[in-house]
């Protein structure tokens, strides 16, 4: 039982969702600071801070109905998508792109040691001579007359 327990937590998924929700946790509050800007720009036109009270009605004296709550809800929610994406999945995905291209151009300069030798002997073979051939590193290496 427990051993099964370890190879679940060794998983590579249950360490990334723990990161994830401690990153999360400590990023509440920069979000929280942006929503609190913002929905005070947005009390300063329409005089409240949110929009809880827009539309309030009651029912036979019952406690107030608030359909302005759920504008409320997803202006938040709306924010906070923004914050996540500008602050967190926008750079990730610029530094996976900046990664992916520095190993396409590693994969793309490897050469083997086989294909060298064999594009050496075909040149030798075809009696080229002053025949340029590119190198792995870019540059040119002249093959002198026999």
């Amino acid at each position: 039982m427990l051993k099964g327990f370890k190879d679940f937590i060794a998983q590579g998924n249950a360490l990334e969702l723990a990161v994830a929700v401690i990153i999360g946790a400590a990023f509440k509050p920069i979000v929280d600071a942006i929503t609190a800007v913002i929905m005070g720009i947005i009390g300063a036109v329409i005089g409240s801070p949110n929009f809880d009270s827009v539309g309030q009605f009651t029912i036979n004296g019952s406690d107030p109905i608030q359909p302005g709550a759920i504008v409320t809800a997803i202006v938040n929610f709306l924010l906070i998508a923004i914050a996540v994406y500008f602050c967190i999945v926008l750079p990730m995905n610029k530094l996976k792109e900046r990664t992916a291209k520095t190993e396409v151009e590693e994969e793309a300069v490897e050469v083997t040691d086989t294909e060298l030798l064999v594009q050496i002997r075909d040149l030798l073979a075809g009696g080229r001579a002053n025949v340029t051939a590119e190198t792995t590193t870019g540059g040119d290496i002249e093959t002198p007359r026999a």
